[in-house]
């Protein structure tokens, strides 16, 4: 029998961390291997993270580096840069994700071995995450109410395939709620490819039918049609997590990393700033990369003043190449001009006064919209 591999990578980012220290004290009978892919442009507080974490899961997290950059005397980042003739990633050609985050980790994983995959995409964000395209890797989105990926559902949904859901459903329900159940099965769907927003409503009515009727009753009639796949759960006799109903939001995540000890990353804690004799607070909202050019300009302005070196570092890709910035039409040079730093606080001032958030100490809890954008791969 082949024996499934379960791994959880850790990002650096706060859900990722949470979802290691959740997993490890509710399912201890999983053996779980944690991995972290490195860029090598990380604020220090990552790795500081990552130490903890270890300390906390009494186990190591392997560090995984791109194949081709192992051999480097660069970091990971800088050796990509340079093979890609000084081109840096950008929103449209995002190669620092594909490059130093999947390839490794599909690497890491390998061909043959079932894997499932754990991902800390929280029960209060509308996104999916990253889904391999190997047949050996699954994805677990243990902190949502559904915790089966979309290509999961995509499968179990296939009117083909809705005879063994039923199945499972006759064995448990009768009467009124069998008679709901039947009636979401044969519900119309569409899997036409010109029609995918339609097979996506037409899904999500189901699945959320189906749940509430009962999570872990759908979780397990899910199971019950794995077993005729070859997803990797296919290869298990039972799995734990079948009869979890835990939802976990934003604070529940901040919880879990102050009560188990491994602490706040620090980039997320707000620090005040002055503005026009106006009081703000900023932070950084997310893990990975210093320069990332998904982050906010008030972001930037947070690194300028409080990593400055970091911040020189961004500056130097920008100097490299004429007409390149990290971000879209102004130069990090323009962005810290006095009246521009001026303006970018005057707005993040504006747009935090409206969302009302003054009593959380972190500044994703006012930008909250921040966390929809990005890579998922990255940020998880």
């Amino acid at each position: 029998m082949n024996k499934v591999k379960h791994v959880l990578g850790i990002s650096g980012g706060k859900d990722s961390a949470a979802l290691a220290i959740y997993l490890h004290e509710k399912y201890p009978q999983i053996d779980f291997t944690y991995y972290y892919t490195d860029t090598g442009k990380e604020l220090d507080e990552t790795y500081q993270l990552l130490e903890n974490i270890e300390i906390y899961l009494g186990k190591k997290i392997e560090h995984l580096v791109a194949h081709d950059a192992k051999e480097s005397s660069e970091n990971p980042f800088d050796f990509f840069y340079k093979s890609f003739r000084g081109y840096v990633p950008s929103p449209t050609a995002r190669w620092c994700t594909n490059m130093m985050k999947l390839q490794p980790f599909e690497r890491f994983v390998g061909d043959e071995t079932p894997t499932v995959s754990y991902v800390g995409i929280r029960g209060d964000e509308d996104r999916e995450g990253y889904i391999s395209k190997k047949d050996n890797i699954q994805s677990i989105f243990p902190f949502r109410k559904n915790m089966w990926s979309e290509d999961v559902l995509h499968k179990l949904f296939n009117p083909k395939n809705q005879s063994v859901v039923l199945d499972y459903y006759n064995s448990v329900f009768k009467g009124a709620k069998l008679d709901k159940v039947v009636e979401l099965l044969n519900s119309e769907i569409t899997f036409e490819r010109h029609q995918r927003l339609a097979t996506e409503r037409q899904i999500k009515h189901k699945l959320n039918g189906l749940m509430d009727l009962g999570v872990i009753d759908f979780n397990h009639a899910t199971f019950q049609f794995l077993k005729g796949t070859e997803y990797p759960l296919s290869f298990e006799d039972d799995y734990a997590l079948l009869d979890n109903e835990d939802v976990l939001i934003r604070d529940d995540v901040f919880r879990i990393l102050r009560e188990s000890g491994v602490g706040i990353p620090a980039y997320y804690n707000k620090i005040e700033y002055e503005v026009d004799g106006q009081k703000g607070e900023y932070a950084r909202s997310r893990s990975g990369c210093f320069f990332c050019f998904f982050q906010q300009k008030i972001e930037w302005i947070w690194l300028y003043e409080q990593h400055p070196d970091k911040f020189k570092e961004a500056m130097t890709y920008e100097n490299a190449k004429e007409g390149f910035t990290w971000n879209q039409y102004e130069s990090l040079k323009d962005l810290i001009e006095p009246e521009r730093i001026r303006q970018i606080k005057l707005d993040h001032l504006k747009r935090t006064n409206s969302k009302k958030s003054d009593d959380s100490p972190y500044l994703l809890d006012i930008l909250d919209d921040t966390e929809g954008d990005g890579c998922t791969a990255c940020f998880i």
